[in-house]
């Protein structure tokens, strides 16, 4: 493999003549490939091939091994020049010639219109804009804390800095002095909609300056001896503080390299037709290799699949459980911050810590000042920058650490649902964490009253959602979901919650209870109807059970739903059986656990009459207790359903 050392004082003209050969080579293959597909982003491909090059020429990294945990790291936050990525890739070794130009954007290939980490040598599927540096923070962050003397490169483009997401993760980088961590930009000055001046004005010198970071600005982004100088200096600690992270500016042109494509804007998302990828190949002096592979793109090609080997996931001590008695009245956010100081002090004392924790200017609400008192350098204040944090902490969550993300549910899920998503698609293992759910925020009102976030979740593929009933409960999933890989949800409200108790008078989720995923708990027997509920809902349907028994006759079951993905399809048609199901939630009543229980009846073919209470229209401002009973979802409004429900399963009539 082609390799050049930092460490020298300048390119030798051997280094820079074999550069030049693969410059051209990868051409031919960025052109042929766009071609090939009748789509993609040649020119931003063209404009940034030079600086891609040379990073994979310096950086440490091994294509027989790509997930060797001694490697540098390359995020291409500006993913949709996975025509030049790939070339390159190809160029080291990583993937086949023939597999990348048969099967570019073609469905079930790897080779995707965006990079996707299925390709030997991505990190990280991007795509959307944005994201890509608070990747690369994260990705840094945990070479920190493991004291490894690697380093991460984020390659973005210039109309890519409009975002907002860049500067959060520009103060972060700073804050918390990565100084592992490089970006580089290609500043070709042009975007989709055309000149980057035009479309939003930017000084993105000045920008990282202000950010404190080392700036280091290329003239010619397409001289690898002016690139190769620049990454020295970032190498070496020479372009500055070398606390910060830097920022390598290179002015580069669209289109670089075929005389009628440079600097037009066009070629940002236009492909060359076949008669003019014969010319630019031509005026490049290559050869013309697309009639061979659009006849060889009719054949059957290698479907995708993944190449990763993930670093394993931290063996994590649970403890003992906390046990709140009967009597006992506390909010279960305090719960889940008593049990992380738990997992923190039984995990967290050794040189590298196995729990790590984040959020944004919440740390007394969300009750994690415990955790952050036991092991500061395992948690990280992101500010008001909840765009970042979420994607930094799901990257960093890729790298053997267990990771919490705590704050407000409007702000962990609603707010950044893109970067949640994101997450899930490159297969994080964040444990996120949300607290202030629902209208039991109360008087906030509508702003903060999260109603939507079991329906979010639900258009995601990875993530489990459990919604604890009480402390005792929220101890226990807080301590499975510590040491288990893959991505969750954890919600609660702000009010404090009673322990409750099983029909026998003993905490239900205290002493030997052990949470288990996909399995409902039936907290009260009854054959006339049977109430699911989950979270702070449960407590007034216990209240309701008992009302409906002793004054109205009428035995319903009450059964907590905690884990409602994976829910427990058992216990729901069981249930039914009952011929009356109600089901009770702080959520939008159309798209939470009533929407997934109506679906579970239907897909088994199971007949029962089915109420879904839950939140009709936006909160006001006012108590929980105010906005539970406007909304029917307190005791009495639970009563007075199923009352009705009953009233009319018996007689017809009424």
């Amino acid at each position: 493999m082609f390799t050049i050392s930092l460490d020298q004082s300048s390119l030798g003209e051997e280094q820079k003549k074999t550069l030049h050969e693969m410059w051209l080579r990868c051409m031919r293959r960025i052109i042929a490939s766009t071609t090939l597909a009748g789509s993609g982003h040649p020119g931003g491909s063209m404009s940034s091939l030079h600086l891609l090059l040379m990073l994979y020429s310096t950086m440490a990294h091994t294509p027989e091994d790509p997930c060797r945990e001694e490697r540098d790291r390359l995020v291409v936050s500006m993913g949709h020049i996975s025509p030049g990525v790939y070339s390159v890739l190809n160029e080291f070794g990583y993937l086949e010639e023939e597999d990348f130009l048969t099967g570019f954007r073609r469905g079930g290939s790897a080779f995707a219109g965006h990079v996707e980490s299925c390709v030997p040598g991505v990190e990280w599927n991007t795509g959307v804009l944005g994201q890509g540096l608070s990747a690369g923070a994260g990705m840094a962050l945990s070479m920190k804390l493991r004291e490894k003397k690697n380093r991460v490169f984020v390659l973005m483009g210039d109309g890519e800095q409009q975002k907002g997401q860049i500067a959060e993760a520009r103060r972060f980088a700073a804050k918390y002095g990565l100084n592992n961590l490089a970006c580089l930009i290609d500043r070709n000055h042009l975007q989709i909609g055309g000149s980057t001046g035009a479309v939003m004005p930017q000084d993105i010198r000045a920008d990282y300056a202000a950010a404190h970071w080392n700036v280091v600005y290329i003239e010619d982004g397409h001289d690898f001896e002016q690139i190769y100088q620049a990454l020295r200096k970032v190498y070496r600690y020479e372009a500055g503080d070398p606390r910060l992270p830097s920022a390598i500016i290179a002015r580069t042109v669209m289109g670089k390299g075929v005389s009628f494509m440079e600097n037009k804007a066009k070629y940002h998302g236009s492909v060359l037709s076949e008669s003019d990828a014969a010319k630019a190949l031509d005026e490049l002096g290559l050869d013309n290799p697309i009639a061979l592979f659009k006849q060889k793109r009719t054949a059957s090609l290698k479907m995708a699949k993944s190449f990763s080997r993930p670093i394993a996931y931290p063996v994590v001590e649970t403890g003992e459980p906390r046990t709140y008695a009967p009597g006992t009245s506390t909010d279960n956010r305090s719960a889940y911050g008593a049990a992380l100081e738990d997992l923190a002090r039984l995990n967290n004392s050794g040189k590298v810590p196995r729990i790590v924790g984040f959020t944004c200017d919440l740390e007394g609400s969300v009750k994690m000042e415990g955790f952050h008192k036991v092991c500061e350098k395992a948690f990280f204040e992101c500010g008001i920058q909840e765009h970042h944090a979420a994607t930094s902490s799901g990257a960093l969550s890729k790298e053997g650490f267990a990771v919490f993300f705590s704050t407000f549910g409007v702000f962990g899920l609603t707010e950044v649902f893109n970067q949640v998503r994101l997450n899930d698609i490159n297969e994080t293992n964040l444990k996120i964490v949300c607290t202030h759910l629902g209208l039991d925020v109360g008087e906030d009102g509508q702003t903060h009253q999260c109603i939507d976030y079991i329906a979010l979740l639900r258009n995601l593929f990875g993530f489990s959602i459990f919604m604890p009933a009480d402390p005792n409960q929220t101890d226990r999933i807080i301590r499975y979901i510590a040491t288990q890989r893959g991505n969750f949800f954890v919600g609660m409200g702000r009010s404090k919650l009673a322990t409750i108790l099983d029909e026998s008078g003993n905490p239900a989720f205290g002493g030997d209870y052990r949470f288990s995923p996909g399995k409902a708990e039936w907290l009260r027997s009854g054959a006339d109807a049977a109430i699911l509920a989950c979270g702070a809902p449960v407590h007034e349907a216990l209240k309701a059970a008992e009302d409906l028994a002793t004054t109205h006759g009428i035995q319903a079951a009450v059964i907590n739903c905690a884990s409602v993905r994976p829910l427990d399809s058992e216990a729901v048609l069981k249930a039914a059986a009952t011929g009356l199901l109600v089901t009770v939630e702080d959520h939008h009543a159309d798209t939470g656990l009533g929407s997934i229980v109506a679906g579970t009846l239907s897909e088994n073919g199971v007949p029962c009459k089915l109420l879904r209470l839950g939140v009709k229209q936006y909160g006001f401002s006012g108590t929980p207790a105010e906005l539970y009973r406007a909304q029917g979802i307190d005791r009495e409004g639970i009563v007075r359903a199923v009352l009705q429900a009953a009233g009319a399963k018996s007689n017809p009539q009424k």
